[in-house]
């Protein structure tokens, strides 16, 4: 029996833009999973349910065999290849079924319905209609005429790739942003996965959802049982480190580079601080011990001092309190480094945190210098990764002068601790600083920088190390 109500298809041909080379992501991001499945795979099926006919642009059709496409997906390859979006625009209304092609980018994994029948519902004699967000027009989610193509492939052959070149020669209606509200009041639908950094806000398969209304009933649907999903979890032991016979401190850690993170907790702490006399660390897995020795011995009135639990993820553990921290000596490097290698790191970061892409819930933390990431580490606590990457640079003798600390977790007053003590002079943040990390940070001449993403970063403290591009400062 067939539902009168059930939306019928538009007469559109659907095509998936997935010809783009994915360097800011640095893996094939269309096939990275999203809840399950391909991200080209799951836009495939939104548009599916809405066009009559799907075609995916791709210059390499071969990648796309172990997505598991719907089977009436039609795949094409690039006239051109490597001609960006605009490229896959031109192959699309080249080889269209219908009058109309809906292009939409292949890393939109939350895609509204809705907006597309809004879309479609705009056209009023148009050859395009394009949706209007705050950000400007989104020409990777809009309505083409077949009447475009001429005028795509003039710009095409012109040697410019920017959809929005072609908009001037024809007619176009756009949608307003108030519009689009009215029925995707989040603006999901225009999500984009581009970094690893993105991936991981739809890693789980949780969109973006506005509150609702006070009074209104949420709604929560499970989708999955957790513990059947094939994606591993991420791990987590209690670790104890012991000290030339002493315990000093149980954390919770993801159990791998256990010896580099209990030297770096210890070189944070201060207890050690000469490297020739360090004389190793063994790791006891199955029990959860860390035994580092050292020539330097542990200080008597260890065990009455007063420990710190710090906010945040695992209850992080110091011995430093606020007055101690502040009377430290400042970190007094010259080292000045370019805005934009900062925000390279990140990423350069981002993209060797495997465990992070494998699992989710953890943290990375890496060390750089001359815009070039030396080392990476990860765990589920900010804490610890932080102390794996300082443990190890001491271990292997590298030295932190002028070197930048890079953190995805939010940088609070121990943090900026851990970075005067291993005498780091810049520490950066994909995410917040807090006023006392702040405040400590610009007493003990350390440049915090916060917010690294969405190409910007926010410096907080010492922002004569940061340098800033010319053009920038117009």
């Amino acid at each position: 029996m067939t539902n009168s109500d059930a939306p019928t298809r538009l007469p559109v041909t659907a095509a998936v833009l997935a010809g783009g080379r994915s360097m800011r992501m640095g893996v094939d991001k269309t096939m990275l999973p999203v809840d399950g499945e391909p991200l080209v795979a799951r836009v495939a099926e939104t548009v599916a349910g809405l066009c009559e006919h799907v075609v995916i642009v791709t210059n390499r059709p071969e990648a796309l065999d172990p997505a598991s496409l719907p089977a009436h997906v039609r795949i094409l390859q690039d006239e051109v290849a490597y001609q960006g979006p605009l490229g896959g625009l031109v192959t699309a209304l080249g080889a269209a079924e219908d009058d109309w092609v809906l292009a939409v980018a292949a890393d939109m994994p939350w895609l509204r319905p809705e907006v597309v029948r809004l879309l479609w519902d705009s056209r009023n004699g148009a050859q395009v209609v394009i949706p209007l967000t705050e950000k400007g027009s989104e020409p990777l989610l809009a309505l083409y005429h077949r009447d475009c193509l001429p005028a795509a492939r003039t710009v095409l052959e012109s040697g410019r790739r920017r959809v929005v070149a072609i908009l001037p020669s024809l007619k176009v209606v756009e949608v307003p942003v108030t519009a689009i509200r009215d029925v995707d009041p989040g603006l999901t639908s225009f999500v984009n996965v581009n970094t690893p950094e993105d991936l991981s806000e739809v890693h789980h398969g949780a969109a973006p959802v506005p509150l609702p209304d006070e009074g209104h009933e949420v709604r929560v649907s499970v989708i999955e049982v957790g513990t059947r999903r094939p994606r591993p979890m991420p791990s987590e032991r209690a670790v104890t480190i012991d000290m030339n016979g002493t315990e000093i401190a149980t954390v919770q850690a993801t159990p791998h580079d256990l010896d580099e993170m209990a030297v770096g907790f210890l070189v944070a702490e201060g207890l050690l601080t000469d490297r020739d006399a360090f004389l190793g660390a063994d790791v006891d897995a199955k029990r959860g011990l860390v035994y580092v020795r050292s020539e330097e011995p542990v200080p008597d009135d260890l065990v009455y001092r007063r420990r710190y639990i710090t906010a945040g993820c695992g209850k992080g553990v110091t011995f430093a309190s606020l007055g101690h921290t502040l009377g430290l000596d400042a970190v007094t490097s010259t080292a000045v480094v370019d805005s934009r290698e900062l925000y390279d790191m990140m990423g350069q970061m981002f993209r060797q945190s495997l465990a992070y892409r494998d699992r989710g819930g953890m943290h990375s933390c890496a060390l750089g210098r001359d815009g070039r990431v030396l080392l990476v580490r990860e765990d589920v606590g900010r804490h610890n990764a932080v102390d794996k990457v300082l443990g190890r640079a001491w271990i292997d003798r590298v030295p932190v002068e002028g070197a930048v600390l890079l953190t995805t977790g939010r940088i609070s007053y121990e943090m900026a601790v851990k970075a005067a003590k291993a005498r780091v002079p810049i520490v950066v943040s994909r995410t917040a600083v807090t006023d006392l990390a702040a405040e400590v940070a610009a007493t003990v001449g350390v440049t915090l920088v916060g917010y690294a993403r969405g190409g910007k970063i926010v410096v907080y403290t010492r922002p004569e190390r940061v340098s800033v591009p010319e053009e920038d400062n117009l």
